[in-house]
This record gives structure tokens, C-alpha cells and sequence, in this order.
């Protein structure tokens, strides 16, 4: 598995389709526009009628509501489409995407069956998460053999333009990756739930409790982020035997708090992995 990757512009890419044009797919191509790619070379397939008005409102994308003959310009294919449509969709789109290297953001979907469905082996997947919205995603990718280096360039810049990214060796490990940070939102907007209501019952505003769960969560990922030490010992110099913080954590030690969450995240990585096998090819 290879470092994180910082973002970096790049406005030398092609013309890109994106097929599905939904919240994943309006976070890349928010990224791309803003990063100097020309709205004019970005086309997208959308069915919803409501997407494809945001689309048009939001960036000026006139997007098609099925796939035709004007795929055939892109030379790169971002799938944007919810795994249990993916093989439809792919069999609309195939004819007119022969020439086109194909990145997935499908979850679930083993590049084994998008490169069947699509016939062609220059295919790479990946797995961003929703914080890529706001451009502070962070994704892994990984690279059938046939992908070339210059492709793998083209596919780093487009993910670039949401955040950070890291290659993995393996396509399996896309399973973990799922359910670590393509999930992971959930579970930190799981928490911040939970920290705003007890800082309601104890006293404070729901506003002042989530600013402060809120701020809490960006400035102890940033130290995390900066720092050389390891989370472990990060949590060990604010935990003062006998004090508040000492107390929190062993009520949650007590409570099987960390071995419940990694039981969670072990479920997500399974469902991740029976999604390729209910939906792939």
C-alpha cells in the first residue's frame, strides 16, 4: 500500500464521461472545474431528471439521460452508478466505450466483472468517500495489469482534484478500504450524534455541544495527521490516570466500545465483499 498523495491540479487530462451523475460524481467533477478542467470536456449520463437540473445549474453540464453515441469522445469513463445497476448500465454504455480507460467508484464491483461487462482490461477502481464533497476525500485506487503508467497518472489527477488518494496492492484490499474510510463518514457522523446529545443533557445548547463535537473531531485529526506518534500514544498524553478523560475511556473499555467497532467495521468489509459477489458478473 503506498503513502497518500496530496492534491494537485492538472488541467491537461481529456474529455471524461461520467456515467451516473449523482453525489459522488458532482464531487469529481466539482473538483475537476475547479482545478481548470473545461466544463465543455466533461459529459454525463444521468436518468433522474432532478440530477441532471442540478448538473446544469451547478456547473453548466447539459447531461443525456442514456447512453449514446456522444460517449464515444471521452477517453476516460468515471462509473458513478450504484452496484446493482452497474451491469445495465455498462451494457448501454459498452459500444460507444471501447477507446476509454475505466475508473469505478462503485462499491463492491470487482474490476473482474467491469472488465467483462465492458470488454476491455484497462480498468481501475477506487474508493473515495463523501468528504470529497467538500474536497477533503480521501481514496484508494487499484490498477488492473493493462493500466499503463500514464493512466494511472491521468486517474491520480481526476482523484486529486477531492482530496488525497493512495494506491493498494491488491484489488481485495478495496474491501477493507470500504469499510475503513468509504464507510468511515458514517461512523464519525455516528459519534458526533452521540457526543452532541450528551453535551445536551449536560447542560449545553445543541449548538454549542455540536460546535464543540465538531471542532473536537478536526482538531484531533489535524494533531493526528501532523504528528509521528501513533493514535495510541496521542490518546495516552491527554489520559491522566484518575482524571476525566481516564474515566471516559474506561467506561467505554468497560463497555466493549472498541471491540463492538471493530466488529462493525468487519461487517462492513463483508457486505463490501458480497456486494461483488450478489451483483458482479
Amino acid at each position: 500500500m503506498t503513502s497518500p498523495a496530496p492534491a494537485t491540479a492538472n488541467s491537461s487530462l481529456p474529455t471524461i464521461a461520467f456515467i451516473g451523475g449523482g453525489n459522488m460524481a458532482s464531487a469529481i467533477i466539482g473538483g475537476l472545474i475547479r482545478q481548470g478542467h473545461p466544463a465543455s470536456q466533461i459529459d454525463v449520463v444521468e436518468p433522474w431528471a432532478d440530477a441532471r437540473a442540478a448538473l446544469q445549474k451547478n456547473y453548466g453540464i447539459e447531461a443525456q439521460p442514456e447512453a449514446g453515441p456522444a460517449l464515444q469522445r471521452a477517453r476516460i469513463v468515471v462509473w458513478a452508478v450504484k452496484p446493482q445497476t452497474f451491469q445495465d448500465a455498462a451494457a448501454q454504455a459498452k459500444a460507444h466505450t471501447q477507446q476509454a480507460l475505466h475508473l469505478s467508484v462503485a462499491a463492491g464491483i470487482r474490476s473482474d466483472s467491469i472488465a467483462q461487462w465492458l470488454g476491455t482490461e484497462r480498468v481501475v477502481r477506487t474508493m473515495p468517500n463523501t468528504p470529497a464533497l467538500v474536497g477533503k476525500g480521501m481514496s484508494a485506487l487499484y490498477a488492473r495489469p493493462a493500466v499503463d503508467t500514464a493512466e494511472r497518472a491521468q486517474v491520480e489527477a481526476i482523484m486529486a482534484s477531492t482530496g488525497e488518494f493512495l494506491w493498494v496492492d491488491t484489488e481485495k484490499q478495496l474491501d477493507a478500504v470500504t469499510a475503513l474510510s468509504g464507510s468511515g463518514p458514517a461512523y464519525v457522523f455516528y459519534f458526533l450524534e452521540a457526543m452532541t446529545r450528551a453535551g445536551t443533557d449536560m447542560g449545553l445548547t445543541e449548538q454549542q455541544a455540536h460546535q464543540l463535537a465538531v471542532g473536537t473531531f478536526v482538531g484531533a485529526s489535524e494533531l493526528a495527521r501532523r504528528s509521528d506518534e501513533a493514535p495510541a500514544v496521542l490518546r495516552q498524553r491527554v489520559t491522566s490516570k484518575g482524571g476525566t478523560t481516564y474515566a471516559a475511556l474506561q467506561s467505554m473499555e468497560s463497555a466493549g466500545v472498541a471491540a463492538a467497532f471493530e466488529r462493525a467495521m468487519e461487517a462492513a468489509r463483508q457486505r463490501a465483499d458480497e456486494l461483488g459477489n450478489e451483483f458482479g458478473g
